[in-house]
């Protein structure tokens, strides 16, 4: 699903299979400008398109892609001899097994739990499952969903009006539980893009729905304000910039991150399978690109102090030792200089890009391996990247988005060999020395010896400060007249060097991170307990999947935090003063 170093466009369909042939020929049309105005949009991402290949407008939008070069991803609601009885036709047939033929992959969803091949024949409102099933698994997997749809409500489940109904609001009755309806459905969510072309139906009372016209074209969200738009709404806009921005960085550096990136797996290892590499492949981009950005960001970060240190000492060496203007114009200068190197991370958005790539980065860690382990959300219409920065900033609906295109192999077909549970449990928990388990234990004692340091650093000054006192009070007149000046002097740069150093603690974030980790140490080391107890594969996969949940939590924390931590050039006049 995801080879390049470009994250690809997902596009999925939804629509009616009785199309009227009249208006089949302004439909196609209308697609493959949209289509094609995707791809020249952005050229370094590649389209593909998500198509069920059913009669009407799954195989009309199917056609449509392929004729601008826009490859197709057969998604089959059952498998393919199951699904093939749905054609009654020769003809019909044929053109299912030519787009099949010419699909770059083709996945076939299981059938579901309960039903049989047999009772699919015979029942239905079975068969009906499989369809709601596919629109779910599409609407989760897509970052835009395409409708041909007359705009009416139907009760008819897995229908084109339940597909967008759940593309909208993560509800489709009759196939998702009650119990799934969470906070989810009340966030501003990047999922909720419907692309809606009005069409009308080849039977009885067939026109489109009151207020709208065959053959108009909508954006369709969730907005009750404004559902319906020419223009892609900014919210979205927002998403896909980011998402442009992640893939020409990855691009840009894709020889380094070929040749430095660090993998979560070897080439040797034969318990990870095929949809985790997938993941892999993305973790290794953001991984590196955090990285990247990391050391360029604390680069920035130590200058800025360091120049607002030098701020200082130039001011306080010409108000109490030497009222020399050079003082003044190196104080200046190093001012300038601080402002400058701000305002060149900011335009570069060295900060956002390093929490935004390591958020994406940890998020597919937790991904790989539960795919690795086999591990799924539970229920029937969530994946992992549901669970990810929800009820957060809206700008973090990009990573999401990244993760359902990397999840959507290992969705589509879970892990079921045992030995991923062991690879997982030695790979991602480890021990006190490898793994997250390592990890967390090596950070947080690392951020306390920090915090440590600023703390005696505190005390010390605090120490040097009684003493200067007691010299001024206790010491005869000519040695504390003759001592003033040097001690003053002293002390203002003990003091300057102290803020500086707990305003480069507070932007690091050190107190917090030391509480952060030790937290997330002890919820490792207790699943390590856990799991080493536990013979039960059921239950290792829950207390991996409850991991999982903490580890997603904890990230989202993290840059939340951490966005709140950056310097402008109000805090380094503050620093140097």
């Amino acid at each position: 699903m995801w080879a390049s170093y470009a994250v690809p466009l997902m596009v999925a369909v939804t629509g009616h299979r009785d199309l009227v042939p009249a208006e089949i020929p302004a439909i196609r049309d209308r697609i493959r400008r949209f289509l094609a105005a995707l791809s020249s949009e952005d050229p370094d991402r590649r389209v593909r398109l998500m198509s069920g290949l059913a009669e009407g407008a799954d195989r009309l939008v199917a056609d449509a892609a392929l004729e601008v070069g826009i490859p197709i991803v057969a998604t089959l609601p059952m498998p393919a001899a199951v699904y093939r009885e749905d054609f009654v036709t020769a003809e019909s047939l044929a053109e299912f097994e030519r787009l099949c033929r010419a699909a770059e992959e083709i996945f076939e969803l299981p059938i579901v739990p309960g039903s049989s091949p047999e009772s699919l024949a015979a029942n239905s409102r079975e068969r009906a499952r499989q369809y709601a099933q596919l629109g779910v698994f599409l609407s989760a997997h897509c970052h835009i969903l395409v409708a041909l749809w007359d705009g009416k409500p139907t009760d008819q489940l897995g229908g084109t009006a339940d597909v967008v109904r759940f593309h909208h609001d993560d509800v489709m009755p009759g196939y998702t539980p009650p119990a799934t309806v969470s906070r989810l459905v009340l966030a501003e969510d990047e999922s909720d893009l419907v692309y809606h072309i009005v069409c009308s139906r080849a039977r009885e009372n067939g026109a489109p729905a009151e207020g709208l016209a065959a053959l108009d074209c909508w954006w369709f969200t969730a907005d009750d304000r404004e559902p319906r738009t020419r223009a892609i709404p900014l919210r979205h806009r927002r998403v896909f910039q980011l998402t442009r921005e992640f893939n020409r960085d990855a691009l840009r550096y894709g020889a380094r991150i070929a040749a430095e990136s660090r993998p979560l797996a070897g080439d040797s290892d034969g318990e990870v399978p095929r949809g985790a590499r997938v993941i892999e492949h993305g973790f290794r981009i953001a991984d590196w690109l955090a990285l990247h950005y990391q050391k360029g960001r604390l680069l920035a970060l130590r200058s800025t102090h360091v120049l607002a240190l030098l701020m200082g000492i130039m001011y306080v060496v010409y108000s109490d030792v030497l009222p020399q203007r050079i003082f003044i114009v190196a104080f200046v200068g190093f001012f300038l200089i601080a402002a400058a190197v701000h305002v060149f991370v900011g335009r570069h958005a060295w900060h956002r890009k390093y929490l935004d790539y390591r958020t994406l980065a940890e998020g597919l860690r937790v991904q790989f391996y539960w795919a690795v382990a086999g591990v799924t959300s539970g229920t029937v219409s969530k994946f992992v990247h549901d669970n990810f920065l929800q009820m957060r900033d809206p700008d973090l609906g990009w990573i999401r988005n990244v993760m359902r295109v990397a999840g959507t192999r290992s969705d589509f077909s879970p892990n079921t060999d045992p030995r991923g549970l062991g690879y997982t449990i030695a790979h991602w928990i480890g021990d006190e020395i490898n793994g997250q388990l390592g990890y967390f234990r090596r950070k947080s004692s690392e951020r306390l010896r920090r915090h440590r340091l600023t703390e005696r650093m505190a005390l010390s000054v605090l120490w040097a400060g009684i003493i200067a006192v007691a010299l001024f009070i206790l010491a005869p007149p000519d040695l504390a007249d003759a001592a003033r000046n040097p001690v003053t002097v002293a002390m203002g740069i003990l003091l300057l060097g102290l803020g500086v150093r707990q305003s480069y603690g507070h932007s690091t974030a050190d107190a917090e991170l030391t509480r952060q980790y030790e937290f997330m140490h002890r919820i490792f080391e207790n699943a390590h307990r856990r799991l080493r107890r536990s013979e039960d594969d059921g239950e290792r996969r829950r207390v991996l999947r409850t991991l999982g949940d903490a580890a997603l939590e904890e990230h989202s924390e993290w840059i939340l935090m951490h966005r709140e931590r950056t310097t402008d050039q109000g805090d380094i006049w503050r620093m140097s003063s």
